[in-house]
């Protein structure tokens, strides 16, 4: 039977959502949990394989198990091993054997945090991009149009990047002013697309960062 998952995770205590030998990963984690609780040794296929530092609030995979399992007792059980690591079950769902967590996925969300004043971070560290001189809003939202659509990205991606095309569509892209919980004014960059390229939404942070700036031109 085929499962799906529904995943929140902090990242920060791992190098990333991809088991590594020697390192520490969500991945890694939950198959581990899923083991203790069934048994039986399972291989997590995901929807998109997160960097070391990135969070999640709904990551989906799946896994397929030879013996049956009841649904709603499975988080719970889950959840009992997974502690004291930072990641939490959210949904456990049987699908149908030909679901797919990578290629079924219909599109990939980011949301970025940017904090910009001048007084350092302190609560916010660890979750937000600190950039201490006034950024340019406008020219930033204007260069957020220009990532728009179908696009080779061969510009944002990593040296190591595996993936076999740079063509992503991003059908989404806009950075607005918020409040975070402390009050504080950040600006939020989201991104929507039908994949990403390793590093790819860092490196248009960083574009943008430089634009906002003034140090490019959108």
């Amino acid at each position: 039977m085929r499962w799906k998952l529904t995943i929140e995770y902090d990242g920060l205590p791992f190098k990333g959502w991809q088991k590594q030998h020697g390192v520490l990963s969500v991945q890694q984690m939950i198959e581990e949990a899923i083991e203790a609780v069934t048994g039986e040794q399972v291989s997590l296929h995901v929807a998109g394989r997160t960097d070391a530092g990135v969070h999640a609030l709904a990551q989906i995979a799946h896994f397929d198990l030879q013996k049956s399992f009841e649904a709603d007792k499975f988080p719970l059980a889950l959840n009992s091993h997974l502690r004291p690591f930072p990641i939490a079950i959210l949904a456990v769902q049987p699908v149908s054997d030909d679901f797919h967590a990578r290629f079924d996925a219909c599109a990939r969300h980011y949301l970025y945090r940017i904090i910009n004043r001048s007084s350092p971070l302190a609560i916010d560290k660890k979750y937000a991009l600190y950039v201490a001189k006034p950024l340019d809003l406008p020219a930033m939202q204007q260069a957020c149009t220009y990532l728009l659509g179908k696009h080779d990205f061969t510009s944002f991606r990593a040296r190591a990047c595996q993936a076999k095309s740079p063509i992503k569509t991003i059908t989404h892209c806009a950075i607005t002013p918020s409040l975070s919980p402390m009050g504080h004014e950040e600006l939020h960059l989201s991104v929507h697309a039908n994949g990403f390229l390793y590093h790819q939404v860092r490196n248009m942070v960083g574009t943008l960062i430089k634009i906002g700036k003034g140090k490019w031109h959108a």
